[in-house]
């Protein structure tokens, strides 16, 4: 019996992974339903050969589910699910708004939950190899001035990301999380990456400001190659070419500056609870 084409639904397909991935993907002959929140903006991608459709992460759970039903409807089944909707809110936590906070938090974590929670009964009831990816960060791991809400919520995208994979592990469902470095995509490009609308003066000549002012010159400089990121990606999601033969991996540390960072978080972890593992381990009961 011949294996199944895969059916890729893609969030976020107008730029970046997303849409770099979804042409992976239609290069390999798989099927792709391309989303994003113009679908004007995704008709390289539907000349592409992609079917496109209007999704906005942040509509309400009622309206995504709709989404999905149409989406499976289209070729009867859905084997990857990428979650690729996200964005980088630059400021200060005393700066960034309440409003400003939830919308980050909203398209950053909330949307992934959402999509995913639309997607999880087909993919349940689906056969052979199923995945979901979702897109953490190189901030995964590490907290820095400047961007807090960015690195929470990308936090929050990897504990999701882990917890869910043992959840749906029973059902035959793989799930990872892409935590990429700094790849050149329109990701830092002005617009994209949001800055808070206050801005105080007091933190323009701190780290704050630093991260600012790194931000915009990084932007167009990074070392990642797109192209070459979603080629692997493509790989190790669908087990095949660089990820022959592995199964797929909780996280992909994508880029040569991600794995570095990680183990750095990893050696000044031990070298903390080292420190203090003889004060804060001695608050057992005393039996």
């Amino acid at each position: 019996m011949a294996a199944q084409t895969p059916v890729w639904f893609i969030t976020a397909a107008s730029s970046g992974f997303g849409h770099y991935l979804a042409l992976e993907a239609l290069a390999r002959g798989h099927h792709v339903i391309a989303s994003g929140r113009t679908v004007s903006k995704l008709a390289a991608l539907k000349q592409a050969g992609a079917h496109t459709v209007t999704l906005d992460v942040t509509s309400p759970l009622e309206e995504i589910k709709q989404v999905a039903e149409d989406a499976v409807a289209r070729y009867g089944y859905i084997t990857h699910l990428v979650n690729a909707a996200g964005y980088a809110l630059v400021g200060a936590v005393e700066e960034t708004s309440p409003s400003e906070d939830y919308d980050s938090f909203n398209t950053n974590v909330f949307g992934v939950l959402n999509v995913t929670k639309a997607f999880l009964p087909y993919l349940r009831e689906g056969t052979g190899h199923r995945t979901i990816c979702n897109f953490g960060s190189i901030a995964s791991w590490t907290g820095g001035p400047g961007a807090a809400l960015y690195y929470s919520a990308k936090w929050a995208v990897s504990g999701l990301s882990e917890a869910l994979r043992e959840e749906v592990a029973p059902f035959g469902i793989s799930v990872t999380v892409a935590e990429p470095g700094y790849f050149r995509t329109g990701f830092l490009n002005p617009g994209a990456a949001i800055q808070s609308k206050e801005r105080i003066q007091a933190y323009e000549e701190s780290a704050v400001g630093e991260t600012r002012r790194a931000l915009n010159q990084t932007d167009g400089k990074q070392m990642g190659d797109v192209v070459k990121g979603c080629r692997v990606l493509a790989d190790v999601l669908t087990k095949s070419g660089v990820a022959e033969g592995k199964e797929v991996p909780v996280r992909v540390a994508l880029g040569s500056d991600s794995p570095p960072t990680i183990r750095e978080k990893i050696r000044q972890t031990e070298k903390l609870l080292d420190e203090w593992e003889g004060v804060t381990m001695a608050t057992d009961h005393e039996e």
